[in-house]
């Protein structure tokens, strides 16, 4: 028999607090636990959204009244299931693989933090027509829309919450995760004026807006010093662009003293192009690469580059979608970058 109500000192009639063995409701326990409803559920889904002593203290009591919180039946009430897709649109090459840091790392970091969530993972791609089991899925993640503006407006169409990995100013629309690329240029600019480099260049597509926003902080540190930098276009990502770039460039500009390339490929494809041409480096010329990958750091010479954290950028991104997916708030946000300097 449940507890008889009783009257406070005001007359007022006081409903009673659940005893264990109850059959609870979230309402109850959140009575019992001292916070709303809303803060039960986040709490017993692991939301960031409530700090860690509140979500121990809601898992305390909820184990205390036994209280169970049944997964598969809101999911089913909600109609979700409980599925991301993630979206990878690029091309992997012989060069440029899908086991490289992108999208790999981008990928570890969104499926360590979507399943400790309680989320699947569906990885996919445009190329031949996304599976028909994405059609299914709460939200997506795009990775790799780089210049394809085309990818994010096909995924925009299937009425998902998106999240994007990308250039954050290009997509005002979407919610975006990407990292400070006009910063980065910056730290490969200093860095050059800091070795006393005054015949710079510019290795990477500017198509690509993450690649143009690394030129543009690149040119806008240089200006400073009265520096215009040669900027050639290579629109591959591979060692062998890198290489036939940097030797089409020294046939024009012999003079260039410092090169910064969007990314650590091109970057070891310029520093074989400049062996073959007798420049030694970084005596006669110093490069810098983008990403700050393994192949890098273990390449003779180690590279110098630009490093941006793809794991972290992977974890933020999953937690945007799920944001989107339970209907709350979820912003683009910029991460930091940082030159990482060795021997180049």
């Amino acid at each position: 028999m449940a507890p008889a109500k009783s009257k406070s000192r005001s007359g007022h009639v006081q409903t009673p607090l659940p005893v264990p063995g109850d059959h609870l409701t979230m309402a109850d326990l959140a009575k019992v636990a001292g916070v709303s409803a809303i803060t039960v559920s986040r709490a017993l889904r692991d939301s960031p959204l409530v700090n860690a002593e509140t979500r121990a203290r809601v898992r305390q009591v909820a184990e205390q009244y036994g209280y169970a919180f049944n997964v598969s039946a809101r999911n089913l009430r909600l109609r979700r299931s409980m599925t991301v897709a993630v979206v990878v649109e690029m091309k992997p090459s012989l060069e440029r693989q899908m086991s490289g840091p992108y999208p790999l790392e981008l990928l570890g970091g969104i499926t360590q933090e979507l399943t400790s969530s309680g989320y699947s993972v569906l990885l996919t791609s445009l190329q031949g027509g996304a599976l028909p089991n994405t059609q299914a899925a709460d939200g997506v993640i795009l990775l790799g829309q780089g210049a394809h503006e085309d990818a994010m407006h096909e995924v925009g169409r299937w009425g998902k919450p998106m999240v994007v990995w990308g250039a954050v100013s290009r997509h005002e629309s979407q919610v975006v995760v990407g990292s400070d690329n006009r910063g980065g240029g910056a730290l490969a600019a200093e860095r050059f004026i800091a070795l006393g480099r005054s015949r710079p260049a510019f290795l990477g597509d500017r198509a690509h807006g993450e690649f143009a926003e690394r030129f543009d902080g690149f040119v806008a540190s240089l200006s400073k010093y009265g520096i215009v930098p040669q900027a050639p276009v290579v629109s591959a990502f591979t060692v062998n662009a890198g290489a036939k770039a940097v030797h089409a460039l020294l046939d024009q500009h012999p003079q260039v003293d410092a090169l910064f390339a969007v990314s650590d490929l091109l970057a070891i494809g310029a520093i074989r192009a400049l062996i073959e041409r007798g420049r030694r480096v970084p005596e006669d010329v110093s490069v810098i690469g983008y990403d700050d990958t393994p192949l890098g750091a273990t390449y003779v010479p180690p590279l110098s580059s630009v490093h941006q954290n793809f794991v972290d950028a992977g974890v933020l991104l999953a937690r945007k979608v799920r944001a989107l997916i339970e209907g709350e708030p979820a912003g683009s946000e910029t991460l930091h970058t940082h030159l990482v300097v060795r021997a180049t």
